[in-house]
Protein backbone atom coordinates (compact mmCIF):
# COMPACT_ATOMS: atom_id res chain seq x y z
CA UNK A 1 0.00 0.00 0.00
CA UNK A 2 1.16 3.18 -0.26
CA UNK A 3 1.27 5.71 1.72
CA UNK A 4 -1.95 7.83 0.93
CA UNK A 5 -4.14 5.17 -1.07
CA UNK A 6 -5.94 1.56 0.24
CA UNK A 7 -5.45 -1.31 -2.64
CA UNK A 8 -7.62 -3.86 -2.73
CA UNK A 9 -7.83 -7.01 -5.23
CA UNK A 10 -11.92 -7.39 -5.71
CA UNK A 11 -14.47 -5.20 -3.38
CA UNK A 12 -14.02 -2.97 -0.46
CA UNK A 13 -16.18 -2.76 2.62
CA UNK A 14 -16.18 0.73 4.02
CA UNK A 15 -17.83 1.09 7.85
CA UNK A 16 -18.97 4.44 8.57
CA UNK A 17 -20.23 5.45 11.96
CA UNK A 18 -23.81 5.36 11.71
CA UNK A 19 -26.50 2.73 11.99
CA UNK A 20 -24.80 -0.68 11.26
CA UNK A 21 -25.36 -4.35 12.42
CA UNK A 22 -23.74 -7.55 12.35
CA UNK A 23 -25.84 -8.68 9.30
CA UNK A 24 -24.41 -5.81 7.32
CA UNK A 25 -20.87 -6.79 8.02
CA UNK A 26 -21.68 -10.23 7.19
CA UNK A 27 -23.29 -9.70 4.04
CA UNK A 28 -20.73 -7.29 2.79
CA UNK A 29 -17.67 -9.04 4.19
CA UNK A 30 -18.78 -11.74 1.67
CA UNK A 31 -18.91 -10.29 -1.44
CA UNK A 32 -15.99 -7.49 -0.37
CA UNK A 33 -13.94 -9.16 2.30
CA UNK A 34 -11.39 -5.99 2.57
CA UNK A 35 -12.14 -3.56 5.52
CA UNK A 36 -11.76 -0.24 5.88
CA UNK A 37 -13.36 2.70 8.51
CA UNK A 38 -14.23 6.11 8.07
CA UNK A 39 -12.96 7.60 11.09
CA UNK A 40 -15.48 6.04 14.07
CA UNK A 41 -16.46 3.69 11.57
CA UNK A 42 -13.50 1.57 13.45
CA UNK A 43 -15.52 1.96 16.64
CA UNK A 44 -18.17 0.50 14.81
CA UNK A 45 -16.20 -2.70 13.04
CA UNK A 46 -14.63 -3.19 16.09
CA UNK A 47 -17.69 -3.58 18.45
CA UNK A 48 -18.58 -6.02 15.77
CA UNK A 49 -15.67 -8.52 16.25
CA UNK A 50 -14.07 -6.87 13.58
CA UNK A 51 -10.57 -5.40 13.25
CA UNK A 52 -10.35 -2.96 9.76
CA UNK A 53 -7.36 -3.25 7.82
CA UNK A 54 -7.26 0.54 7.69
CA UNK A 55 -9.16 3.19 9.47
CA UNK A 56 -9.24 6.97 7.12
CA UNK A 57 -10.71 10.37 8.50
CA UNK A 58 -9.20 13.36 10.48
CA UNK A 59 -9.60 11.17 13.61
CA UNK A 60 -12.39 13.53 15.86
CA UNK A 61 -14.85 10.58 16.06
CA UNK A 62 -11.96 7.35 16.31
CA UNK A 63 -11.94 6.35 20.10
CA UNK A 64 -8.75 6.37 21.83
CA UNK A 65 -8.97 2.87 22.28
CA UNK A 66 -9.84 2.18 18.76
CA UNK A 67 -6.67 3.93 17.85
CA UNK A 68 -4.64 1.47 20.32
CA UNK A 69 -6.49 -1.57 18.80
CA UNK A 70 -5.54 -0.73 15.40
CA UNK A 71 -1.75 0.65 15.97
CA UNK A 72 -0.27 3.57 14.08
CA UNK A 73 0.33 1.18 10.86
CA UNK A 74 -3.62 0.88 10.38
CA UNK A 75 -4.29 4.74 10.71
CA UNK A 76 -4.36 6.82 7.98
CA UNK A 77 -4.54 10.99 9.23
CA UNK A 78 -6.37 13.02 6.50
CA UNK A 79 -6.63 16.50 8.47
CA UNK A 80 -7.98 18.67 6.34
CA UNK A 81 -11.57 19.28 7.20
CA UNK A 82 -13.24 20.24 3.44
CA UNK A 83 -14.73 16.54 3.12
CA UNK A 84 -16.46 14.55 4.72
CA UNK A 85 -14.36 11.54 6.23
CA UNK A 86 -16.65 9.37 3.97
CA UNK A 87 -14.83 11.26 0.97
CA UNK A 88 -11.63 11.05 2.40
CA UNK A 89 -12.10 7.32 2.78
CA UNK A 90 -13.40 6.74 -0.81
CA UNK A 91 -11.21 8.68 -2.22
CA UNK A 92 -8.30 7.24 -1.42
CA UNK A 93 -9.67 3.68 -2.05
CA UNK A 94 -8.36 1.69 -5.16
CA UNK A 95 -10.47 -1.40 -5.66
CA UNK A 96 -13.03 -3.24 -8.31
CA UNK A 97 -15.79 -1.71 -6.06
CA UNK A 98 -16.86 -0.70 -2.08
CA UNK A 99 -19.82 -1.49 -0.58
CA UNK A 100 -20.65 1.15 2.20
CA UNK A 101 -22.22 0.40 5.62
CA UNK A 102 -22.86 2.56 8.26
CA UNK A 103 -23.73 5.87 6.70
CA UNK A 104 -27.67 5.46 6.87
CA UNK A 105 -30.40 5.22 9.30
CA UNK A 106 -29.31 7.62 11.90
CA UNK A 107 -28.67 11.50 10.85
CA UNK A 108 -29.87 12.67 7.75
CA UNK A 109 -27.57 15.04 7.14
CA UNK A 110 -25.11 11.99 6.76
CA UNK A 111 -27.00 9.73 4.60
CA UNK A 112 -27.53 12.95 2.22
CA UNK A 113 -24.02 14.05 2.40
CA UNK A 114 -22.98 10.51 1.81
CA UNK A 115 -25.14 10.47 -1.55
CA UNK A 116 -23.48 13.67 -2.64
CA UNK A 117 -20.36 11.75 -2.13
CA UNK A 118 -21.24 8.91 -4.10
CA UNK A 119 -22.12 11.33 -7.05
CA UNK A 120 -19.23 13.14 -7.40
CA UNK A 121 -16.62 10.08 -6.78
CA UNK A 122 -17.32 7.87 -9.46
CA UNK A 123 -14.82 5.82 -8.97
CA UNK A 124 -14.43 3.06 -7.42
CA UNK A 125 -18.10 2.48 -8.23
CA UNK A 126 -19.89 2.34 -4.78
CA UNK A 127 -23.03 0.43 -2.93
CA UNK A 128 -25.01 1.68 0.12
CA UNK A 129 -26.30 -0.79 1.85
CA UNK A 130 -29.35 0.38 4.05
CA UNK A 131 -31.76 -1.23 6.10
CA UNK A 132 -34.25 -1.80 3.26
CA UNK A 133 -32.42 -1.05 -0.12
CA UNK A 134 -29.41 -0.78 -1.80
CA UNK A 135 -28.66 2.38 -3.81
CA UNK A 136 -26.07 3.90 -6.44
CA UNK A 137 -25.01 5.54 -8.83
CA UNK A 138 -26.22 4.58 -12.37
CA UNK A 139 -23.14 4.01 -14.95
CA UNK A 140 -24.64 5.43 -18.35
CA UNK A 141 -25.51 1.80 -19.48
CA UNK A 142 -27.40 -0.33 -16.79
CA UNK A 143 -28.06 -4.05 -16.80
CA UNK A 144 -30.10 -5.53 -14.22
CA UNK A 145 -32.02 -8.85 -14.74
CA UNK A 146 -34.47 -8.18 -12.34
CA UNK A 147 -37.38 -10.28 -11.39
CA UNK A 148 -40.75 -8.86 -12.32
CA UNK A 149 -42.52 -6.68 -9.30
CA UNK A 150 -39.24 -5.51 -8.39
CA UNK A 151 -38.97 -1.55 -7.11
CA UNK A 152 -36.57 0.42 -8.89
CA UNK A 153 -36.81 3.84 -7.60
CA UNK A 154 -34.29 6.58 -9.35
CA UNK A 155 -33.79 9.82 -7.83
CA UNK A 156 -31.66 12.28 -10.09
CA UNK A 157 -28.62 14.16 -8.49
CA UNK A 158 -29.13 17.07 -10.30
CA UNK A 159 -30.30 17.03 -14.76
CA UNK A 160 -30.79 14.34 -15.65
CA UNK A 161 -32.53 12.13 -18.79
CA UNK A 162 -32.80 8.73 -19.99
CA UNK A 163 -34.54 5.40 -21.87
CA UNK A 164 -35.67 2.50 -20.64
CA UNK A 165 -36.48 -1.31 -21.65
CA UNK A 166 -38.69 -3.53 -18.80
CA UNK A 167 -39.79 -0.89 -16.53
CA UNK A 168 -43.37 -0.65 -15.76
CA UNK A 169 -43.71 2.99 -16.59
CA UNK A 170 -40.67 4.43 -18.59
CA UNK A 171 -38.73 7.11 -18.79
CA UNK A 172 -37.92 8.00 -22.38
CA UNK A 173 -38.92 11.92 -22.91
CA UNK A 174 -38.74 12.67 -19.48
CA UNK A 175 -36.32 14.99 -18.07
CA UNK A 176 -35.59 14.62 -14.30
CA UNK A 177 -34.40 16.94 -11.78
CA UNK A 178 -33.46 17.13 -8.23
CA UNK A 179 -36.02 19.88 -7.76
CA UNK A 180 -38.48 18.60 -10.37
CA UNK A 181 -39.36 15.22 -11.83
CA UNK A 182 -37.75 12.10 -9.87
CA UNK A 183 -38.57 8.32 -10.45
CA UNK A 184 -39.33 6.35 -7.04
CA UNK A 185 -41.33 3.71 -6.71
CA UNK A 186 -41.27 2.63 -10.18
CA UNK A 187 -41.47 -1.33 -11.37
CA UNK A 188 -39.22 -4.11 -13.09
CA UNK A 189 -41.48 -6.10 -15.39
CA UNK A 190 -38.46 -8.13 -16.27
CA UNK A 191 -34.85 -7.66 -17.05
CA UNK A 192 -34.69 -3.46 -16.98
CA UNK A 193 -31.61 -2.13 -19.06
CA UNK A 194 -31.18 1.85 -18.64
CA UNK A 195 -29.57 4.48 -20.54
CA UNK A 196 -28.87 7.52 -18.56
CA UNK A 197 -27.42 10.96 -18.96
CA UNK A 198 -26.42 13.27 -15.96
CA UNK A 199 -26.48 11.74 -12.14
CA UNK A 200 -29.18 9.59 -11.14
CA UNK A 201 -29.18 7.43 -8.37
CA UNK A 202 -30.57 3.99 -8.38
CA UNK A 203 -32.24 2.10 -5.54
CA UNK A 204 -33.39 -1.64 -5.58
CA UNK A 205 -34.27 -4.09 -2.21
CA UNK A 206 -31.52 -4.68 -0.56
CA UNK A 207 -31.88 -8.35 -1.54
CA UNK A 208 -30.74 -7.23 -4.64
CA UNK A 209 -27.00 -6.78 -3.26
CA UNK A 210 -25.26 -8.78 -5.70
CA UNK A 211 -27.17 -7.84 -8.86
CA UNK A 212 -26.30 -4.13 -8.24
CA UNK A 213 -22.74 -5.24 -7.83
CA UNK A 214 -22.37 -7.47 -10.56
CA UNK A 215 -24.55 -4.62 -12.39
CA UNK A 216 -22.02 -1.64 -11.95
CA UNK A 217 -18.72 -3.60 -12.55
CA UNK A 218 -20.04 -4.77 -15.89
CA UNK A 219 -17.52 -4.06 -18.48
CA UNK A 220 -18.18 -1.07 -20.46
CA UNK A 221 -19.84 -1.78 -24.12
CA UNK A 222 -18.57 0.01 -27.33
Amino acid sequence: MSADLFHATGGVTLIGGGAVTAQDLAQSLEMAAALVAADGGADAALALGQLPDLAIGDFDSISADARISLGAERLLHVAEQDSTDFAKALSRIKADFVIAIGFAGRRLDHTLAALNVMTRHRAPPCVMLAAEDVAFLSPPHLSLPLEEGTRVSLFPMGQASGTSQGLRWPINHIDFASDGRIGTSNEATGAVQLQIKGDMLVMLPRDCLHLAITAITAPTSV
